[in-house]
């Protein structure tokens, strides 16, 4: 007995904390397109998934796991953007994709909206992640003017179609780009712009879960600022030079991307600041201040400072707003106006607190967190 007594350790560590699964489920030619930029630019620590009626597409992807959809139906052939097909494709084999799904604490799905395959198919694949209990977020691109009203008003009918089945949904409107690129910027290179835009949406939100940093948040921290909340705006901005903190959150706070729309009406805020080695704490609060000052009073803000070696005097700032619960939001659909019916969920108790941050202290090694 007193040698077992010997053996036995003084103290038992519980076993580590499980980092949140995060999946990423590109459909579509724009979904997958936004996934190989992401994988292009090493964005790691989730798991990708691309989906498609075009079986030349799902083989140009990188994407580790490809999945086609409506294989009887389309023949691989596409979906002829006709949203209707693509929706019938996704509904072909709901098994296969609810096993992709499952294991996951949180999904995206990322879609171009206005063609037939992500148009039809996110609502389903959507609709599945929530019957599991997951988080589920969709980052979708509307499409340019010049791509016609039918394409437009399809894009529309998507985006209906989403609101019901997310718990946030990120719209980016393709039109607004224009705002923030050279006139002379070809065709080809506007396009991968989206793309790229879809991957700041996607990752500002993911890095604040799975990258340690300067000041970290939970996946419970996102979950209190995104579950049930509806539509979603996102706002972007960069800074260099002295006043680079500043200057990120001034953009970001006003960019062409929230569409029309200002945070003041969000009822919750998450934020990415991202810099170099050299990022202070002292930087990383004047940004805030500045997303508070002109946030709702009552917005519950939260915010991760994530640190990236590859960037020295520059500075980035993502910027999702949420919970617009007091207000109507208006959509451009090929120039008319749209006033989509708001969610009357109000935050979780949690979010009493108008601006909370959680310090990542170093400990000692062995000491547990209390």
């Amino acid at each position: 007995m007193e040698k077992d007594r010997a053996r036995r350790p003084l103290f038992e560590l519980e076993p580590p904390v499980q980092a949140a699964k995060i999946k990423v489920f590109g459909l579509g030619g724009g979904g997958g397109n936004a996934v190989s930029r992401m994988m292009a630019a090493q964005f790691t620590g989730v798991e990708f998934v691309v989906a498609n009626t075009d079986v030349q597409a799902l083989h140009a992807s990188p994407a580790p796991i490809k999945l086609q959809l409506g294989t009887r139906l389309t023949g691989g052939l596409g979906a002829g953007s006709n949203p209707e097909v693509g929706r019938s494709a996704a509904q072909e084999d709901p098994d296969q994709i609810t096993r992709l799904l499952s294991g996951a604490d949180m999904v995206f799905i990322t879609a171009g909206l206005g063609g037939g395959t992500g148009t039809g198919a996110a609502p389903v694949v959507a609709s599945l992640a929530k019957d599991l209990g997951i988080l589920t977020v969709a980052v979708v691109t509307k499409p340019f003017v010049f791509e016609g009203r039918k394409r437009m008003l399809q894009a529309e009918a998507g985006l209906e179609a989403l609101r019901g089945v997310v718990d946030t949904l990120i719209t980016i409107p393709n039109q607004r780009l224009l705002s923030v690129v050279d006139r002379g910027t070809p065709l080809i290179a506007a396009f991968r712009v989206a793309d790229s835009v879809l991957q700041q949406a996607v990752q500002g939100i993911s890095d604040l879960i799975l990258v340690p940093g300067l000041v970290n948040l939970d996946f419970a921290d996102v979950r209190t600022i995104m579950s049930g909340m509806g539509l979603a705006m996102m706002g972007t901005g960069t800074g260099k030079g002295e006043n680079r903190a500043l200057d990120a959150a001034q953009k970001a706070v006003a960019s062409p991307l929230l569409d029309e729309t200002s945070i003041e009406g969000a009822r919750g805020i998450l934020i990415n600041f991202t810099g170099g080695a050299d990022l202070s704490i002292h930087e990383v609060e004047e940004a805030a201040r500045i997303v508070q000052e002109a946030a709702h009073e009552e917005a519950h803000i939260i915010f991760g400072a994530v640190i990236d070696p590859q960037l020295s005097d520059e500075v980035r700032m993502t910027v999702i707003a949420t919970g617009f619960a007091d207000k109507k939001e208006a959509l451009g659909v090929g120039g008319k106006v749209v006033d989509l019916p708001r969610s009357s969920r109000s935050l979780p108790a949690a979010a009493a607190a108008p601006w909370r941050h959680r310090v990542a202290v170093p400990r000692a090694e062995g000491e547990t967190e209390p």
